[in-house]
Order: structure tokens, then C-alpha cells, then sequence
């Protein structure tokens, strides 16, 4: 098939399908004399293979591991090498987001928590002072460092 019916079947855009083919994530094309390419059935499979791995959030790089350049020939091991570091990675992000989260729900409480008698600016005053002692607190000898958001924390 040619890379108009190819792009139909699947509903990817033909320069989306030339992308995929220079990247190598597309291995079941050929060329004719002419200079077009052809696609078997298998160009189907393999696109939607890189579609349902894009979806679940793999990078191309990633998706470029899993699949092997000879499908005929697959290995599971390195598939499940890098669905096993997805997991890892996004486990890491769930405990990143959920610091954040509290963070952020305390942030709120904390400027919710205005006195009646302070105007705004006053209590942003306050709410920083609190975030500056704590951040100082966290940093002292013997204390259990937390995360703050924004703040770098070596390689991840």
C-alpha cells in the first residue's frame, strides 16, 4: 500500500508516518524505482504499536528500545527493561507530585489562615517568613531534609 492508504488506515498524517520511518520506530517499507514507498499490512501493526506506546507516555527514544529492527526476531527482554524503568520513573514522579501536592495544600491553608486584622500584603510577609524558617529548619544538622519544590536535588 502507499503512504496515503497507509495514513488513512491508521489516521497518522503521511509526514508524521516519513518521521516515524527516519527514526527507524518504522521498519516495514520499501522502496520502488520510482522513489515511492510501500507499505505491507505489517506497517499497520508496527504504527500502531508506536501509537499505543506514545499514548502510554514512552518517549520515541524509549519506543525505539522496546522494538527491535527485525519484529521476526523479537525479544521481550529489552521490552520489559524499559516498561520496568517506565514504571520506576513514573512511581518517582507520583512521590514528586504528591510533595508538591502538600505543599501546595499547605501553601493555601497557610495564606487562608489570615488574621482578621492583617491586610494581603502583610500576610504574604508571613506566609514567607514561615516558608524561610522552615527551609532554614530543614537545613539544620541533624534535620530530615524535605523537598521544595523548584529546588534542585542532584541527579534524579
Amino acid at each position: 500500500m502507499k503512504i496515503g492508504e497507509l495514513s488513512e488506515r491508521t489516521g497518522i498524517a503521511s509526514s508524521r508516518i516519513r518521521f516515524y520511518e527516519r527514526l527507524g520506530l518504522l521498519k516495514a517499507v520499501q522502496r520502488k524505482p520510482n522513489g515511492y514507498r510501500t507499505y505491507p499490512p505489517e506497517a499497520v501493526f508496527e504504527l500502531e504499536l508506536v501509537t499505543a506506546a506514545q499514548d502510554a507516555g514512552f518517549s520515541l527514544d524509549e519506543i525505539a528500545t522496546m522494538f527491535p529492527s527485525d519484529m521476526a526476531n523479537w525479544q521481550h527482554g529489552p521490552a520489559l527493561d524499559t516498561l520496568r524503568q517506565k514504571v520506576l520513573d513514573i512511581e518517582a514522579m507520583e512521590a514528586r507530585m504528591a510533595r508538591t501536592k502538600a505543599h501546595l495544600v499547605s501553601l493555601v491553608a497557610e495564606i487562608e489562615n489570615k488574621p482578621d486584622e492583617m491586610d494581603c500584603n502583610a500576610n504574604a510577609r508571613r506566609v514567607l517568613t514561615q516558608i524561610r524558617e522552615r527551609t532554614i529548619a530543614s537545613h539544620a544538622p541533624g534535620a530530615i531534609a524535605l523537598h521544595r519544590p523548584g529546588k534542585s536535588r542532584g541527579p534524579r
